[in-house]
């Protein structure tokens, strides 16, 4: 493959370059000529653009054909390129859950440019882990331990890192947040830590937190940053959080705002806070529809909002017109109207709603579909439905859906720290996703276990009473009666070959 694209660009490179390499190819040795690989006689710019357009698993297979290729895609600067160029995924998960008693682990699936489903597994996510960002290719993994996972979705690589608070109750995936700064070049974990509650050791106060833990991958611990005031965290359980160009935001109450909420801020490079207000314009409440929700997301790379009326019946389920805002300027804190969806989904993933010019929705038919967006100004319809996916047996509204990439980010350069350690166990789908599974898998190996034991058991019996009749057959002296029963004994029995 690297080849059939060197051998393509060759007769693109400049006059000079094309007489360089054939003379450099005739002075050596034919053995020679024969046997180096034609990219290493081309530039070095040359072969890395070649690269480029290599999926990351090929790239990994071409780090071991020799130390100058390894060189090339290994490098900082090459991983960095390659990452620009990266094609964009949707990664659609689904966290554990119980559903009517059983359980089921959790679950991802990758949709490519084309919307098509990969086949592609995800092992780095194991059956008990929350995903909780996604940022350069990297997963940032809850699990029930006193760990959290940064697994690079491609390499398969991963880190543990220690949770700031242990053994806390209350603690949710939710939580956590995961991001990058494009200045400082460092990934950031944030942790919105629930207020003690007086009188009892430290668990998570449902209703408020009043500090940021913020973790920077490489770092030996937690920072705790105060926030301005005690804020909500079932706002952030309900409406979410996204980290874009090194900041993170999330909403807040606000009771005399015309929303009742505001977006915070929290940048990763300064660590200060500031707030943005949400447009003037309050959105209009459908007549048969009861309380309204909030969401903040993220849009081809833009802080969005999206408000939509729930039914008064099913609080989780969407009715009337699905709004959505884009603060188009952040230093002036202006916002315009994206999308005015005539008729709301019923549920909405996040962070990321849209990917590629379409976007996801989940209907409570169990399904999960893609729409064009068309319409006039921020008017808009959901065309051209295609359906995706059957996401049952997972509960509705319980879906996450994140753009991502594959890329070559390494993991190997943090391992030196002491927050920093390696799992005790295997980690991922090594472990059997599914513990139903296995034990399923367990029963049906004994199941074929008896089976054969119990056809071996018959064919020896079978056996024994062929012998014992051929045995008796030479005392029948009819020749015709003789042969019947023969010819009968090896229709009803017949003669197996000799078993181990």
């Amino acid at each position: 493959q690297v080849d059939a694209v060197a051998k393509d660009l060759v007769p693109r490179l400049p006059q000079e370059t094309r007489l360089l390499t054939m003379v450099s190819e005739e002075i050596k040795p034919k053995k020679q000529r024969d046997e180096e690989c034609i990219i290493n006689c081309l530039p070095g710019e040359l072969i890395e653009r070649i690269f480029f357009k290599l999926p990351v698993s090929t790239l990994l297979r071409c780090t071991g054909v020799c130390e100058q290729w390894h060189k090339i895609i290994r490098g900082p600067q090459f991983v960095t390129s390659h990452l620009q160029h990266a094609p964009h995924y949707a990664l659609l998960f689904f966290p554990q859950e119980s559903v009517s008693g059983e359980p089921h682990p959790a679950d991802a699936i990758l949709i490519d440019e084309a919307w098509s489903l990969s086949t592609y597994a995800v092992p780095v996510i194991g059956p008990d882990d929350f995903l909780c960002g996604s940022c350069n290719g990297l997963l940032c993994l809850y699990t029930k331990s006193s760990t959290l996972k940064i697994a690079n979705l491609a390499t398969g690589e991963f880190l543990h890192l220690e949770k700031p608070v242990k053994n806390l109750r209350g603690d949710h995936f939710l939580f956590y947040n995961f991001g990058f700064h494009p200045l400082t070049k460092e990934y950031k974990i944030t942790h919105f830590l629930g207020d003690s509650i007086e009188g009892r050791p430290r668990p998570h106060n449902n209703n408020r937190f009043s500090v940021v833990q913020v973790y920077t991958l490489g770092d030996e611990k937690w920072r705790d940053i105060k926030t301005p005031e005690a804020l909500s965290l079932n706002c952030v359980k309900n409406s979410g959080a996204v980290t874009i160009d090194g900041t993170l935001y999330w909403l807040i109450e606000d009771v005399v705002a015309s929303w009742q909420h505001a977006v915070m801020t929290f940048d990763l490079c300064g660590e200060s806070f500031a707030q943005i207000q949400l447009p003037a314009t309050k959105p209009d409440d459908f007549a048969a529809g009861g309380s309204r929700r909030y969401w903040i997301r993220e849009m081809d790379g833009k802080v969005c909002v999206a408000t939509a009326q729930t039914c008064p019946s099913l609080p989780r389920w969407l009715v009337g017109k699905l709004q959505i805002w884009e603060l188009e300027n952040k230093t002036e804190q202006r916002w315009i109207q994206k999308y005015n969806i005539q008729y709301s989904p019923d549920y909405i993933p996040g962070p990321n709603l849209v990917h590629g010019d379409k976007i996801i929705l989940q209907r409570c038919d169990g399904n999960l579909y893609s729409y064009e967006l068309l319409g006039e100004n921020f008017n808009t319809e959901l065309c051209k439905m295609a359906k995706l996916l059957d996401f049952s047996p997972h509960k509705p509204d319980n879906m996450q859906s994140y753009i991502c990439v594959k890329s070559l980010v390494r993991l190997d350069v943090y391992k030196k720290t002491a927050i920093v350690r390696r799992p005790k166990q295997r980690e991922g789908w090594e472990l059997k996703k599914w513990e139903a599974w296995e034990h399923e898998l367990s029963e049906n190996e004994r199941m074929w276990s008896d089976t054969h034991r119990d056809e071996h058991k018959e064919t020896a019996r079978a056996q024994r009473y062929r012998m014992m009749i051929n045995n008796l057959l030479p005392h029948i002296l009819d020749d015709t009666i003789r042969q019947e029963i023969s010819m009968n004994i090896n229709q009803i029995s017949p003669n197996f070959p000799d078993q181990v």
